[in-house]
């Protein structure tokens, strides 16, 4: 692996780490303009999100400058359109592979709902500029980490099963959400499977940006009617279940 490979590893991790002393600091410097702690804290949270993310992706987009002025859509004799082609098809795939396997997920009896996209959705809603992390740099810095650089390492050496597998154990390590694992093993294969068809990290890059978008301005769109309709769902469920 490139040592600029590894610099990005570390930063990147620097970055899931940073929340422990810099939600503290933001909060504190908040509170000197004379919030109360609870809503200095309850702010301080969206701020070092985007703080943090932003900073960290322009450490890696720098490490990175070289091979982006090299990134095209054009790779290896496939046109511009073919990669465009991918990568909204991708977006659709991306959204049928997390359906396929939230379902496989009830049937095994693990609740469908994601922390981490309830906790997204309440630090939206607290500042909505937030949406840029969950929905724009987030996804860049993964595919970036998870699929460019873990998963590409792994593939020189071994398969793709393989690849896809590790790096995607490891993508939902970082989100520590192992109840979730199939979820997040579906999404890495979806988004190395782009990668690898296309050779071009642009492609797996905009699905996973559109996948989330959508993901959020759905839920936060249609809060109270999803709500509604996982209620009934489990009403059903629960009488469905009392006869058998």
């Amino acid at each position: 692996m490139k040592n600029k490979y590894w610099l990005i590893l570390i930063v990147y991790i620097a970055m899931q780490l940073s929340s422990l002393f810099g939600i503290p600091l933001f909060s504190f410097v908040i509170g000197l303009s004379g919030k109360s702690l609870a809503a200095s804290e309850k702010l301080a949270v969206p701020l070092w999100l985007i703080f943090s993310f932003s900073i960290t992706l322009m450490i890696v987009l720098f490490l990175l400058r070289k091979e982006i002025r090299s990134t095209r859509l054009e790779r290896n004799g496939q046109p511009a359109s073919e990669s465009i082609g991918w990568a909204i098809g991708g977006f659709f795939l991306a959204l049928l592979s997390q359906m396929v396997c939230s379902i496989i997920e009830k049937g095994l009896g693990i609740h469908s709902g994601s922390e981490n996209t309830k906790l997204i959705l309440q630090i939206i809603e607290t500042f909505p500029l937030a949406i840029f992390v969950s929905s724009i740099f987030g996804p860049i810095l993964e595919e970036i980490v998870f699929r460019k650089i873990i998963f590409g390492s792994l593939h020189k050496r071994l398969n793709f099963f393989l690849s896809a597998l590790i790096s995607s154990l490891i993508f939902a390590a970082a989100h520590m959400e192992f109840q979730h694992l199939l979820l997040y093993a579906g999404m890495g294969f979806t988004f190395a499977f782009l990668y690898v068809k296309t050779k071009n990290i642009l492609v797996p890059m905009f699905a996973h940006v559109a996948m989330n978008t959508f993901v959020v301005i759905i839920q936060l769109a249609f809060k109270n009617d999803l709500d509604k309709m996982i209620h009934h769902t489990e009403k059903i469920q629960s009488f469905i279940g009392g006869f058998l």
